[in-house]
């Protein structure tokens, strides 16, 4: 009889492949065609952690200004910068010394938030950035071409109107390089993670923890604003400034899914405020927000501005396909 050739003989002995015990990761699976607001929302999403993430935010938040300003007493004292004067309403006599305390004192908010979406929610630290789990660098050097044409365009629309009631704008003052390259330097490397960092608590970190429970993003993105708004200390017109930066920020954040919108305005507007001020020797006035009022008229270069961003940044988004949900 004709053995059938597609017969294979049992082979004893052979024992199955044995792999490596793999823990099963912490972090949890991204949920798949979520908005940038839901993308807290996996298997883990409970109220609670939403909640204690947010109190671990901004207790850091406090905390962390705390220490930096603390230390920079004793920095002072050893280095023997001069207290400020009353009427200078700083933290220190020298400007520069100033702006490095504050700046240092919202900078390191950036890893707390980070680790709190990694350890209380389970989830990426990348998806605070984007729906594509990381921040998206070729596109937020795009949004940051934009952003210093509509600065440029809210600048001459601020220039025109004060100067419509008589005020002098005072853009371009130079006070000698003496004082204004040691801001520079402090300004170039410290502002881009200062400005970073208020993004991803009030643009990123409080948008998905509100956004893993609610639907509408309208509610995390004006709560979040009014919570941006309220650390700052500006006559009322400069708050409505503030809070109007906020809103338009965050529905750009949600609409184009990522953050990277948000810091390229925030980060080059603050350059540009900072940088003017300190060439022009007013920097201890940036510093004391409620010194210079603001006068609404000024308004009017907000609003060209975030306009001009906004449907900018839209368009962009619409022609270059950037993703809005994550895969």
């Amino acid at each position: 009889m004709q053995e059938n050739p597609g017969h294979q003989p049992p082979v004893y002995g052979m024992q199955p492949p044995v792999y490596p015990y793999q823990p099963p990761s912490w972090f949890l699976p991204t949920p798949i065609g979520a908005s940038y607001d839901h993308l807290a929302r996996n298997a883990a999403t409970r109220p609670w952690r939403a909640i204690v993430g947010t109190l671990v935010v901004a207790t850091g938040f406090v905390v962390i200004g705390a220490v930096v300003v603390w230390a920079g007493v004793v920095m002072s004292l050893i280095l023997g910068i001069p207290a400020p004067l009353e009427s200078e309403g700083q933290l220190f006599g020298d400007p520069v010394f100033s702006l490095v305390v504050v700046l240092l004192s919202l900078a390191p908010v950036l890893p707390l938030v980070y680790g709190t979406a990694a350890l209380v929610q389970r989830r990426r630290p990348g998806t605070l950035s984007s729906v594509a789990g990381r921040l998206r660098w070729r596109w937020l050097v795009t949004c940051s071409g934009l952003a210093v044409l509509a600065l440029l365009l809210g600048q001459g629309a601020q220039a025109l109107a004060l100067s419509a009631i008589g005020e002098d704008p005072d853009l371009f003052g130079w006070a000698g390089w003496s004082g204004f390259l040691p801001a520079l330097i402090v300004i170039v490397l410290l502002v881009p993670f200062q400005a970073a960092a208020e993004e991803y608590v009030f643009r990123g970190w409080f948008v998905q923890a509100v956004g893993a429970h609610v639907r509408n993003p309208a509610w995390s993105i004006v709560l979040g604003s009014a919570l941006f708004m309220s650390l700052h200390g500006y006559s009322w017109a400069g708050l409505v400034d503030v809070f109007g930066f906020g809103v338009v920020m965050g529905f750009l954040t949600v609409r184009t899914g990522g953050l990277e919108s948000a810091i390229s305005l925030h980060v080059l507007n603050n350059l540009l405020a900072f940088g003017q001020a300190a060439a022009a020797g007013h920097l201890a006035d940036a510093l004391d927000q409620g010194k210079v009022p603001v006068p609404w008229q000024a308004l009017s270069g907000t609003v060209v501005q975030l306009g001009v961003y906004a449907f900018g940044v839209l368009y962009l988004a619409k022609k270059q396909s950037i993703s809005t949900i994550s895969e």
